[in-house]
């Protein structure tokens, strides 16, 4: 009698994880390391404004100041009034609005995520710098302002929601864009507020350092959650 080698039995297939999807996005490299860099910077140049009546940027700060001419009557005035209340509790709004419809589809992480990056960073950072460097605002302001002029909170706000509206809404092809959207409204929002006087030039870069600084932190805190997310995006199982 002839007898066959029974077959050994196929290896059950390793169960692999779905793919990810490009939304939510995945933190940069070194994002901790630059996050942290970033707002010690920040907090060490508020040190030197509270040390230093004229710190050595102060010069540039005054150079640009003196180059800003008009009045609240000019048009270009009423363009800077524009982004002055959207800078201010008005930009609350868009985040909220966003995270709503995060939440709406069932990304709730997101949503989490705009809330940290787009409002509580801006009570978490800003606030504290502010009282750190207790550096008065410019003269003859143009609009209602509190104490504080560093760093400034809208500039960090706009640079805030800028990058959570990139990580959780575009992937890589349409993020290239949004950058480019993001550095010119981050741009025309820092000159809106020297133009009305309402902070120095260095108030409006130290805004967006510490916002980027902020954002990249939490960006990598975040990622765990985002990560889940974009899973459960791509096997259709977000709601489970």
């Amino acid at each position: 009698m002839q007898y066959f080698p029974t077959p050994a039995p196929a290896p059950s297939p390793v169960p692999t994880r779905p793919a990810r999807r490009p939304v939510p996005a995945a933190p940069p490299r070194h994002a901790l390391a630059w996050g942290a860099a970033l707002i010690l910077l920040s907090m060490l140049t508020g040190l030197l404004v509270r040390i230093d009546e004229r710190p050595f940027f102060q010069g540039l700060d005054d150079a640009w100041a003196g180059s800003l001419h008009g009045s609240p009557a000019d048009s270009a005035s009423g363009f800077a009034t524009a982004l002055d209340r959207l800078g201010g509790p008005l930009g609350t709004v868009v985040p909220l609005l966003l995270m709503g419809c995060l939440a709406t589809y069932g990304r709730w992480r997101s949503a989490l995520f705009v809330f940290t990056t787009a409002i509580v960073a801006n009570m978490l950072v800003v606030l504290p710098l502010k009282q750190l460097a207790d550096r008065p605002r410019p003269p003859h302001t143009w609009v209602l302002v509190n104490d504080g002029s560093y760093p400034s909170g809208q500039v960090f706000s706009a640079v805030a929601l800028v990058i959570a509206a990139a990580v959780v809404l575009f992937p890589p092809g349409g993020r290239r864009w949004w950058w480019l959207f993001g550095a010119g409204y981050t741009g025309a929002m820092m000159w809106s507020r020297t133009w009305q006087h309402a902070q120095w030039l260095s108030d409006t870069f130290a805004g967006a350092l510490a916002a980027v600084g902020a954002c990249l932190l939490l960006w990598r805190a975040f990622a765990p959650l985002l990560e889940t997310e974009a899973e459960r995006m791509a096997s259709d199982t977000l709601w489970l």
